[in-house]
């Protein structure tokens, strides 16, 4: 029986990277990145989610958690069909020592998993792979959107 696995993801970032693990597709020869994260268990908020996770993945807490999009993601890895709904969230590492390395580590309880810095140009020039589906679209219309307003902040207004 096919179900849809409800997941809590990060968005960390240290200026133009995104903190992400790296996983294959051995199916389809495809090397790809993710923002951490994972499951949401019954009887648990998606923020819940998110902090277990982390704490699980990295040892590490999060401050600073805020929504910013709820994606569905419907693919297919190694082979098998999948279905997600992904609630994002931007957040900080309260340790700042895992900003300091692009090497962070790997996740703890998914075997060892790499875990480092993404460049957002390598995703964005096709050299790198991110999914879910749809997060480097809307990371860009978020930044592009913070743009516009702080262009519209700096512009002063005259009687």
């Amino acid at each position: 029986m096919s179900t849809i696995r409800p997941l809590a993801l990060g968005v960390i970032r240290r200026g133009d990277d995104l903190l992400v693990f790296e996983g294959r597709d051995d199916v389809k020869g495809e090397t790809y990145h993710r923002p951490l994260g994972g499951g949401i268990e019954f009887g648990e908020t998606a923020v819940e989610a998110l902090h277990r996770e982390f704490q699980e993945e990295l040892e590490a807490k999060l401050t600073a958690v805020d929504q910013i999009a709820v994606l569905e993601n419907v693919f297919t890895f190694e082979d098998r069909p999948a279905h997600e709904i992904v609630f994002l969230f931007t957040a900080e590492l309260a340790d700042k020592a895992f900003y300091e390395r692009d090497e962070v580590g790997v996740v703890l309880d998914d075997d060892n998993a790499r875990v480092h810095w993404l460049p957002m140009a390598e995703v964005l020039s096709g050299k790198a792979i991110l999914y879910p589906d749809g997060l480097a679209d809307l990371l860009v219309a978020r930044e592009d959107s913070a743009t516009s307003a702080q262009r519209k902040a700096a512009i002063p207004v005259t009687d």
